[in-house]
């Protein structure tokens, strides 16, 4: 595989614009570029396009004009093996979650070491841990149309988490959950950050943003703004 050119910046957005159809374009001439081992955060009216913004970032939607590069590569060009290639690279936590209803916690969970062929008992003690650490260690094989609304967050979350990815993308992650579940999921995200992981969380949680010490952004009139706070 070709060497990557920098780790620096590893997302970069490039007077990026977004519109679905013929609608009103959602954010316009974004330019942003985040560092290796970065921890921001995202926020913004409802509405405003954060949730698009990421997508764009994880590959999900395609700008309408504009470049999006990942690890120094421009995916605007990439085919889709390439494309799937890095994916394996990022952890998505979406506000659909997206679990498979017919997989119990445990394969849902799991399912990104599985998809990369790893055997299982190299990940079922880690995978059984980290279930424990948000909460699920009971619920290994409980299927997904069971669970409250609050427990299915936390096995997207830990499925978005398990592979130790290089950059985790998470869409309002705590909007589900206690507050006390909410700092414990933050520890989570900071220490992956502490170990490498590139981390951009978009969120409302007032109380998540005053907990750390990491850059802000902010869509407002369709523009990104850096250092605004909620």
């Amino acid at each position: 595989m070709e060497q990557e050119s920098t780790y620096n910046p590893v997302i970069r957005l490039d007077k990026v614009s977004m519109r679905y159809g013929r609608e009103a374009e959602i954010f316009s001439d974004v330019n942003l570029a985040l560092e290796k081992k970065s921890f921001t955060f995202l926020t913004g009216a409802s509405g405003a396009g954060k949730s698009s913004l990421l997508k764009l970032i994880y590959m999900a939607l395609s700008p309408t004009r504009g470049l999006v590069s990942l690890f120094g590569k421009d995916v605007t060009a990439m085919d889709r093996s390439d494309r799937q290639t890095l994916k394996r690279r990022i952890g998505v936590v979406s506000q659909d979650f997206a679990l498979i209803p017919h997989l119990t916690v445990f394969e849902n969970v799991t399912l990104p070491l599985r998809a990369a062929g790893l055997p299982v008992q190299k990940f079922t003690e880690d995978a059984k841990e980290l279930l424990q650490w948000v909460g699920l260690g009971e619920k290994l094989d409980i299927l997904p149309p069971t669970l409250s609304g609050g427990e299915v967050q936390r096995v997207a979350i830990a499925r978005a988490v398990i592979n130790k990815p290089d950059i985790l993308i998470a869409d309002e992650p705590t909007g589900n959950v206690d507050p006390a579940m909410g700092q414990k999921l933050l520890r989570l995200f900071t220490e992956m950050n502490r170990n490498g992981t590139t981390v951009i969380i978009a969120t409302h949680d007032t109380s998540l943003v005053s907990g750390i010490d990491a850059d802000m952004l902010r869509i407002r009139d369709k523009r990104l703004e850096k250092g605004s706070a909620l």
